[in-house]
C-alpha cells in the first residue's frame, strides 16, 4: 500500500501515533517531502488539540491584577465577580425555628446545587495541565473526549494524491537534520514570511505553533503576515490573531479582531464564541449575551451558542431563563449531557427530586457513569423516599470517586442523610470522614458543631468543642473564598447563651453581611442591641 495513503487513512481514524511513525520513516528517506511533513505536523497538532473556547481558566495573577475591571462594586445582575443578592435564598432550613435554633449547612454542596463535574455538568472539553481538568475529565467516557471541532478530522492535503513539492531546509528540526533530536520544527530557523504566502501550509503551521509548541509570539507573527498576504480578507487569520491577543492578555485588541472576523459571511460559530469569551473575561456578561444572540441570528439552532447563553444566565442567578434555554437545546440535541444535568439539578432544587431522578437515570442509560452522577442520583433517591436505592448510589459514588474533595462531598452528603434519618452517630462519623479527605470542608465543621450542641444535656466541654468547630468552619469558608453564614450565626447563639455578648454581636454582624435577609440573625441582632442600650 502506498505509504501516503496508509498515513492518511490512519489520520482519518485518529491513530495519530501510527501515522506519525510512518511519516517519520518516509521523512528519513526524503527529508523535504512536503506531503509527509504536513501530515506529521497535523498529526502532532491533533494529539494535543483541545477546544480552547471552553478550555480556559483565570489564575491568581489574572484575578488580582485585572486591568479590565469596570468597577470594584459592580451593579447586581451585570457582573460575574460577586454573588448576586439572592444566592443564599432557599438555604434557610426549618432548623431556624425556636425549638432548634442551630443552623446546619443543609446544602448538598458549597452552593445551592448538588455537586457536578468540576462545578459544571460534563461538557466533553479537555483542559490540560489543571487540576480541574485532567484529573476530573479522567472519569469521563472516551466518546466524550473527542474534540468537537471538525477542522482536525482530516489532514489538509492536495486531492491530486502523490504530487509532492519539495520544501526548504527550514522543515528540518536541527542542524543535523535528525527528527529524533529536538522538536519537529525549529521555530528559530523557520522562514515565517515565506510560509505566510502558502495558504494550506500556513494555516496548519499556525495551529502547530499555537497548540503543539505553545509559542504564542511566533503564532502571532505568522497570523499577522498571513492576514497581510490575504489583504485582510480572510476571517481565519483574524480569528487566529484574536486568539493570540487573548492568550497574551490583550483583550481589547482581541475584541477588535473577532469583531472584524464576524463581519465576514463565511465566518464560523467560533468567532462569536471567542468574542463572547472576551466579554466574559472583561466581566461584561450582558454584552456576551448580546453577542451570542447575534450569532444565533446567523447560525440558528446552534447548540453551543445556546449553551453559552444558558451558562451566563445561570452565573447571573437567572435560573428560569437558563433552564428554558437548556430545554431548547434538548429539542435540537436530545443527548446533550450538560443540558440534561442542569435541568435535573433545577428540578432537584425546585422540590421535584422525582423528575430530577428521571433525568439522571437518562444520563446513566447514555453511558455517562461517574461519581458525580451517582452522588446526585443518591440525593434524588433519598428525597424521593427511595432509601434503599440512595444507599446503593452513594456506595457506587464512593467507589468511583478519586479526588479527595469529591470524596469529602460524598461523605458530607451521607452525613446529611444520616441526620435526616435520626442517626447522629453515623452523621458524626460521616462528617469526620469528610474532614479526613478534605480538612478545609466548612460545612462538615459546622455540622459537627451542631451535633455537639444538640447532644442531650450538653456540658461546658461540648460548648467549647462546638465553638471550636464553628470557628474552624468560618475560617475554612473564608479561606476557600465562599463564606457561609451558618457558623457565624451559630457562634452568635453560643455567645448569647454563655453571656459573651461581644462574640455574639460580632458573629451576627458577619452572618448578616453574608446573608442580609436572614430573619433569625436579625432577631439576635435586635436582642443584642437592646442589651447594649440597657447598659
Amino acid at each position: 500500500m502506498d505509504p501516503l495513503y496508509l498515513a492518511l487513512s490512519l489520520h482519518r481514524r485518529r491513530k495519530f501515533d501510527e501515522c506519525i511513525k510512518i511519516c517519520t520513516q518516509e521523512l528519513e528517506k526524503t527529508p523535504l517531502d512536503q506531503a509527509f511533513w504536513l501530515l506529521k505536523m497535523r498529526s502532532l497538532t491533533s494529539q494535543v488539540f483541545v477546544d480552547d473556547v471552553e478550555a480556559d481558566e483565570e489564575g491568581i495573577a489574572e484575578l488580582l491584577m485585572d486591568d479590565n475591571a469596570i468597577s470594584s462594586v459592580p451593579r447586581p445582575g451585570t457582573s460575574l465577580r460577586v454573588p448576586s443578592a439572592n444566592q443564599s435564598i432557599g438555604r434557610d432550613s426549618p432548623n431556624g425555628s425556636s425549638n432548634n435554633p442551630l443552623i446546619t449547612s443543609s446544602t448538598p454542596f458549597t452552593g445551592n446545587r448538588p455537586i457536578t463535574q468540576s462545578g459544571r455538568p460534563i461538557t466533553g472539553m479537555l483542559r490540560p495541565g489543571t487540576q480541574s481538568s485532567a484529573s476530573k475529565i479522567g472519569s469521563m467516557e472516551n466518546t466524550l473526549k473527542t474534540p468537537r471541532t471538525s477542522r482536525t478530522a482530516r489532514p489538509m492535503t492536495s486531492a491530486s494524491g502523490r504530487f509532492v513539492r519539495l520544501g526548504t531546509a527550514s522543515m528540518l528540526s536541527g542542524s543535523s537534520g535528525s527528527y529524533d533530536d529536538g522538536p519537529f520544527i525549529n521555530l528559530a530557523r523557520l522562514n515565517i514570511a515565506k510560509y505566510a504566502t502558502l495558504p494550506v501550509l500556513s494555516k496548519s503551521l499556525f495551529e502547530y505553533i499555537l497548540y503543539k509548541e505553545g509559542d504564542v509570539r511566533h503564532a502571532l507573527d505568522l497570523a499577522a503576515q498571513g492576514s497581510q498576504h490575504s489583504t485582510f480578507n480572510d476571517w481565519y487569520w483574524k480569528l487566529g490573531l484574536g486568539k493570540c491577543y487573548y492568550k497574551m492578555g490583550l483583550l481589547r485588541d482581541a475584541e477588535t479582531q473577532f469583531r472584524s472576523a464576524s463581519k465576514h459571511n463565511e465566518s464560523t460559530v467560533d468567532v462569536y464564541l471567542w468574542l463572547g469569551k472576551v466579554y466574559l473575561r472583561l466581566d461584561q456578561p450582558l454584552a456576551a449575551l448580546n453577542i451570542y444572540k447575534t450569532g444565533l441570528t446567523k447560525f440558528p439552532s446552534e447548540t453551543f451558542l445556546l449553551a453559552y447563553c444558558a451558562r451566563v444566565h445561570e452565573a447571573l442567578s437567572q435560573l428560569e431563563e437558563s433552564v428554558t434555554i437548556y430545554k431548547e437545546i434538548l429539542s435540537y440535541e436530545a443527548t446533550n449531557v450538560e443540558a440534561i444535568a442542569c435541568i435535573a439539578m433545577h428540578h432537584f432544587y425546585c422540590d421535584q427530586p422525582e423528575i430530577g431522578l428521571r433525568y439522571y437515570r437518562h444520563l446513566l442509560q447514555m453511558g455517562t457513569k461517574n461519581a458525580q452522577i451517582y452522588n446526585n442520583l443518591g440525593l434524588c433517591c433519598y428525597y424521593s423516599q427511595q432509601f434503599d436505592m440512595a444507599i446503593t448510589c452513594f456506595e457506587k459514588a464512593l467507589n468511583a470517586a478519586q479526588e479527595d474533595d469529591l470524596v469529602a462531598d460524598i461523605w458530607y452528603n451521607i452525613g446529611m442523610i444520616a441526620i435526616g434519618s435520626g442517626d447522629k452517630q453515623l452523621a458524626s462519623q460521616a462528617f469526620r470522614l469528610a474532614l479526613v479527605a478534605d480538612n478545609t470542608h466548612p460545612e462538615a465543621y459546622n455540622n459537627l458543631g451542631v451535633l455537639e450542641m444538640t447532644k442531650t444535656n450538653p456540658t461546658t466541654h461540648n460548648l467549647h468543642q462546638a465553638k471550636a468547630f464553628f470557628q474552624a468552619s468560618a475560617t475554612a469558608s473564608e479561606t476557600n473564598g465562599c463564606p457561609i453564614y451558618e457558623p457565624h450565626y451559630n457562634l452568635s447563639l453560643i455567645g448569647e447563651k454563655t453571656g459573651h455578648y461581644d462574640l455574639s454581636y460580632q458573629s451576627v454582624k458577619k452572618a448578616l453581611s453574608i446573608y442580609p435577609n436572614f430573619y433569625a440573625a436579625k432577631a439576635i441582632y435586635e436582642r443584642i442591641k437592646k442589651e447594649y442600650e440597657n447598659v
